[in-house]
């Protein structure tokens, strides 16, 4: 049984929405009605538009979807009658390198054989015999291939693509397709295949078919695709090849329907080197061209027409009114966010109207500051006659243009600077009524104007009070913009100081010419980064006139002005530079030193060096004196004799010339050196020390060395040094003969990724211990009770001065120490020293 109450339920609920869309409207305003009214034509006759603007593009994607199909079947026939072509051709190439490969074939029989297949065929125009070593063998072709294109017996294939596929089926053994790229001259560019001659197993050459391109897609392609669609061949790279395209048509109505419908597919078995594209012809005029369609778009453009027109008119009245309550709110808005107070005064001096922002400043509300007239409630006390005069200048047309500046103050008692702006207060017919005042703030400017001002003094005390010359100057004047007191002490308040520490300093000049009668560009040769980023200059220059070394910094800066202005610092490295020039000399007279603690250590090795060909001089004038006394010896012994005598008497002259110029040396002296050389001479005088201690000697000097950048005395010395101290530490260790050996090698390595020369000593003695290492190469530290601790680290500070570095390590043999080697290495010279080293060479010099 049903309740009586259901139906009520059911009417209330199918009621609401519509209650609700009521009560909605009325809680609109009328102008929103209004609005809402106004669109709801236009809305309708939009949603409408879309859906005629949808059916027909709908209609039209059918449309096109069903051509697309057409066309994408009738493209793959096509390729498929153009695929089985080339696949019939290919065969019966293959039958005739076949017949080549079995020499079923002869030269004279290849013609006969091509002939028929080119004039059957169209689109066969050569059939050529290339042989293993790409000389053409025989070839035929077509009356149509231009002369350019023929292939002459006897030639041999050019470098190009055509070679390149050769090598290719040479490599795979078995047909390959490409399309040469067509060069000047050609008519139009050959698809070309090449089958490989397989004679014995053996790769024989190829048979080269040539196809055109053009009578492929002619014959290949059925005539119904043809007469439907415009067929083209293309290459890899979209360059047409045969056929003619469509041209892009052209539609203002429609221009994102320009494009033909196309397809495009890769013909087998080319790949994607020929590509089949095929373009519909238009042969309808399609949706847009129908009648139906501009009849129901005339007929909704001018109900849209229409109703646009009463909702502009609708829009135009709701506008006027907007536009009024806007600009009463734009002007109560304004009025209220200004910051700057403003202050109306009548001509009487009465305050007629303040704005917001002036009683927040002053703390005081409008009623209070309405009415009032001088003293003001905002007026400090006991500045009143001066306030009186302000207001007094103020009334009767005295203003400042750039205002004046008075104290204020607030409700609350505290007191803040203001700048006051005066101007005359004009009403709609022209007459003045009285004055309207601006007050702005600017405690918070005065305050950061006084921290500038305190901070621009202890700047200018530090600069004042630095050790170093600081001067500033602009490009092109004579000007000195700022120069501190070091400045001032040493050159003055002019500008001669500054140029003359940047001419002597090499950098960029500060001046230029404005002007001349070629107008050149005074900052011409300027560069082109920007000046004024973190970039300086450095150099050090000495003074004559102050007595001075100075290190100068310089760079660029913009003024205050904005001119372009160089700043130079310069401090004074005297005390700097004389340390460094007696630390300089002090080295050199510890490596001469050095070499004559190494001569006095092997003097014994040395007399006995030289003890050897005098010797044997004077047994060989012994022996020729009393030969001579007895008569016993021919003019050709005693030539013998002389010669052997002179040559013993070289060799010691050599060895005491070697000393000689190796103790001598004290001026360092880099030049290019050759490497062989230089090994040699530390060779010759350390295996005399190394004989001493019996130990062997051998090194190895790698072929064609480049040259370095070197004073050899110093590297001998090095060399010498290490030499020597290998030959003692297997001295120390007791090596038996067989293992008392030192190696030197000499090889080019890359270190840095620039190219070297290594110099390594390695010797056989008991290595050296870890304590040891850690200190190997400080000023003296030495092993030895008798040792200065100088030797390694000269020879370290010898081989860092050329750029080079040192290292040393222990060899091992598992755990068991088994000798140490010492390596060093120098950079080689580069075209900059050579340079420097052939002018250093033609300069002459005095040699005492």
């Amino acid at each position: 049984m049903e309740s009586p109450v259901a139906p009520s339920s059911t009417v209330s609920a199918v009621k609401t929405p519509a209650r609700w869309w009521r009560a909605w409207w009325r809680s609109l305003s009328p102008t929103r009605q209004d609005r809402f009214a106004a669109l709801a034509p236009v809305a309708s006759v939009l949603m409408f538009l879309a859906a005629i603007v949808a059916s027909f593009w709908y209609l039209r994607t059918e449309e096109v979807e069903r051509e697309k199909e057409a066309l994408r079947r009738d493209v793959e026939y096509a390729q498929q009658r153009v695929r089985l072509r080339l696949l019939e051709r290919q065969e019966q190439i293959m039958r005739i390198a076949r017949d080549l490969s079995n020499q079923d074939v002869e030269r004279a029989d290849f013609g006969s054989r091509a002939e028929p297949l080119i004039s059957q065929y169209p689109e066969l125009q050569a059939i050529t015999w290339i042989d293993e070593r790409r000389r053409i063998r025989a070839s035929h072709a077509a009356p149509a291939v231009t002369s350019s294109q023929l292939r002459v017996g006897g030639e041999v294939l050019k470098p190009g693509e055509t070679t390149n596929l050769f090598n290719a089926v040479r490599d795979l053994q078995q047909p390959l397709y490409s399309q040469p790229t067509a060069t000047e001259g050609e008519s139009a560019p050959l698809l070309q295949l090449q089958v490989p001659l397989s004679p014995q197993g053996k790769f024989g050459g190829v048979v080269l078919a040539e196809y055109s391109i053009d009578s492929l897609l002619r014959y290949g392609t059925p005539t119904e695709v043809l007469a439907r669609y415009a067929v083209t061949l293309l290459d890899g790279n979209g360059r047409t090849l045969a056929g003619t395209p469509l041209p892009p048509r052209t539609n203002a109505l429609l221009p994102w329907a320009t494009k033909a419908n196309q397809y495009e597919i890769p013909v087998s078995p080319v790949g994607n080197g020929l590509v089949m594209r095929a373009q519909a012809y238009r042969t309808s005029l399609g949706v847009v061209g129908s009648g139906l369609f501009w009849l129901v778009g005339t007929l909704s453009v001018m109900t849209a027409w229409m109703l646009i027109a009463t909702w502009r008119h609708t829009r135009r009245r709701l506008q006027a009114q907007e536009a009024l309550v806007a600009e009463t709110n734009f002007r109560r808005a304004m009025e209220n966010s200004i910051l700057t107070g403003m202050r109306a005064l009548d001509l009487e001096g009465r305050i007629t109207y303040v704005n917001a922002a002036f009683c927040q400043m002053t703390g005081w509300t409008e009623a209070e500051l309405v009415g009032q007239t001088p003293p003001y409630s905002y007026w400090p006390e006991g500045e009143y006659e001066s306030l009186h005069a302000n207001l007094r200048d103020e009334l009767s047309g005295k203003t400042v243009p750039g205002g004046f500046q008075v104290r204020v103050r607030r409700k609350s008692g505290t007191l803040f600077d203001a700048r006051l702006y005066v101007s005359p207060l004009i009403d709609a017919r022209g007459h003045q009524t009285g004055w309207m005042t601006s007050m702005t703030d600017i405690t918070e400017p005065n305050r950061v104007r006084e921290q500038l001002t305190a901070s621009h003094e202890r700047f200018t005390i530090v600069l004042e009070a630095l050790d170093a010359s600081v001067s500033v100057a602009p490009l092109g004047s004579e000007e000195l913009l700022f120069a501190n007191r070091l400045y001032r002490q040493w050159f003055g308040s002019q500008t001669s100081g500054h140029l003359q520490l940047v001419a002597q300093a090499g950098v960029l000049p500060t001046s230029y010419s404005s002007g001349g009668m070629d107008d050149e560009d005074g900052l011409m040769g300027l560069p082109t980064d920007s000046l004024t980023s973190a970039r300086s200059e450095n150099a050090e220059i000495y003074l004559p006139d102050l007595g001075k070394w100075l290190e100068v910094r310089s760079r660029y800066l913009n003024w205050v002005d904005g001119r372009l202005a160089q700043m130079v610092i310069a401090t004074d490295i005297t005390p700097r530079r004389q340390a460094e020039e007696q630390a300089a000399r002090q080295a050199e007279r510890a490596q001469s030193v050095s070499r004559l603690i190494t001569m006095g250590e092997m003097a014994s090795s040395v007399a006995h060096e030289l003890n050897q060909p005098l010797t044997a001089i004077s047994n060989y004038c012994s022996g020729m004196v009393s030969r001579i006394q007895g008569g016993q010896i021919s003019e050709e012994a005693l030539l013998t004799a002389l010669q052997k005598t002179a040559h013993q008497a070289q060799r010691a002259g050599q060895i005491i010339q070697r000393i000689r110029a190796f103790v001598k040396k004290s001026e360092p002296n880099r030049t290019l050196a050759d490497v062989h050389e230089m090994v040699s001479e530390a060779v010759e005088l350390a295996d005399i020390e190394l004989r001493r201690h019996n130990v062997h000697l051998t090194h190895y000097v790698a072929a064609r060395l480049p040259q370095v950048m070197a004073d050899t005395i110093l590297i001998e010395q090095v060399l010498i040094n290490l030499m020597k101290n290998g030959a003692e530490s297997i001295a120390q260790a007791h090596r038996p003969p067989s293992g008392r050996s030192v190696e030197l090698r000499v090889v080019p390595r890359h270190v840095d990724g620039r190219g070297v020369i290594e110099f390594s000593v390695q010797d056989t003695g008991k290595g050296l211990a870890p304590e040891v290492l850690a200190h190997l190469f400080e000023a003296f530290f030495s092993t030895k009770s008798e040792g200065m601790g100088m030797g390694l680290n000269l020879c370290r500070s010898i081989v860092e001065s050329h750029q080079g570095r040192m290292h040393a390590e222990n060899l091992y043999n598992g755990s068991e120490v088994t000798g140490c080697r010492f390596s060093f290495w120098l950079p080689l010279a580069t075209a900059a020293d050579a340079t420097i080293n052939s002018a250093a060479t033609s300069t002459p010099r005095t040699i005492a």
